[in-house]
Parts: structure tokens; C-alpha cells; sequence
């Protein structure tokens, strides 16, 4: 992906993905319907795992990959018809056993206008059983947080 100016972020160095709003995503209220917030955070998240060098073919010769256990967004505006979001993640937190968690800011882009922050937790599964499993330690390494961001996230409750 082509590296996208990132002011107005929160954190330094998030891994941020763009994303034109389309007409689908507009809802009778005649902006972006909540839901499609939960698409884009997977689809960064999804993006950055693919940077780090972790698409699913990685995932299937580790025969282990991360599955959603909590997600949490706070809105904070309303997104427009015809504009772009720009969605930033952060790990800021991966105990190099079996959790990992993601933090979110969703901007428009050109005002910088903070649409919502959001949060995923994640947890290793083995994907021949379904079952949790220790991550392997190319996850412990390859997936690296930053924890001190943490409590930025933590604050604007």
C-alpha cells in the first residue's frame, strides 16, 4: 500500500488504510451506517497483518491465526457521502502468548475530523482444530506492539 499522509492522528506511525465511501454505505440517515465502521477497522487490521508479512497463506503454513474475540467503537461524528476515511491502527498490546489487541482511529480525510476511535481484541486459534493455541513466537515478534500507546486510547473514555 501507498504510504498515506497521516496528520491528525492520535499516535505516531500507524499502519492507515483509505477508504472511499460509497453509496452502499450510506444510510437513511444519510451517512455512513455504523456498521460499515466494523468492516473498516477488519479491513485495516487485515492490511496491516499483510505489511507485517501475515496474509492467510502465512497463517495456513503456521496452521495458527488471529480471531476476533471483543470488538468496541466510540463515534464521534458523522461520516459524509463522497469523502474518504482514513482508518489508522496500532498494536499497542501482544503478550506473546495467545492476545493481541488493536487500537483504531477512523479520520475523514481532508479535515481531519475524528469519526471514531475503536478497539479489537484477538486471540490465537489453530486453524486445522478451531481451538486457542499458543501463538507462535513469528506472531510473539512479527506483530510488534506498542503498549505506551495504550494509555492515550484509555483516556478518551
Amino acid at each position: 500500500m501507498d504510504k498515506i499522509a497521516t496528520p491528525e492522528f492520535i499516535a505516531p506511525d500507524p499502519h492507515v488504510l483509505g477508504v472511499d465511501v460509497r453509496a452502499a454505505d450510506i444510510d437513511d440517515f444519510g451517512h455512513v451506517n455504523n456498521v460499515v465502521y466494523l468492516g473498516w477497522i477488519a479491513r485495516a487490521a487485515w492490511a496491516h497483518s499483510k505489511a507485517l508479512g501475515f496474509d492467510f497463506a502465512a497463517y495456513r503454513d503456521l496452521d495458527c491465526g488471529f480471531v476476533v474475540t471483543r470488538h468496541e467503537i466510540d463515534y464521534r461524528a458523522a461520516c459524509p457521502p463522497d469523502t474518504t476515511a482514513l482508518i489508522a491502527t496500532w498494536i499497542t498490546a501482544n503478550d506473546g502468548r495467545v492476545r493481541l489487541r488493536r487500537r483504531f482511529q477512523i479520520i475523514l480525510q481532508g479535515t481531519g475530523t475524528t469519526l471514531a476511535f475503536a478497539m479489537s481484541d484477538f486471540a490465537t486459534i489453530k486453524i486445522s482444530t478451531g481451538r486457542a493455541c499458543r501463538m507462535p513466537a513469528q506472531f510473539a515478534t512479527g506483530y510488534p506492539a506498542n503498549d505506551a500507546l495504550e494509555p492515550l486510547f484509555t483516556r478518551l473514555r
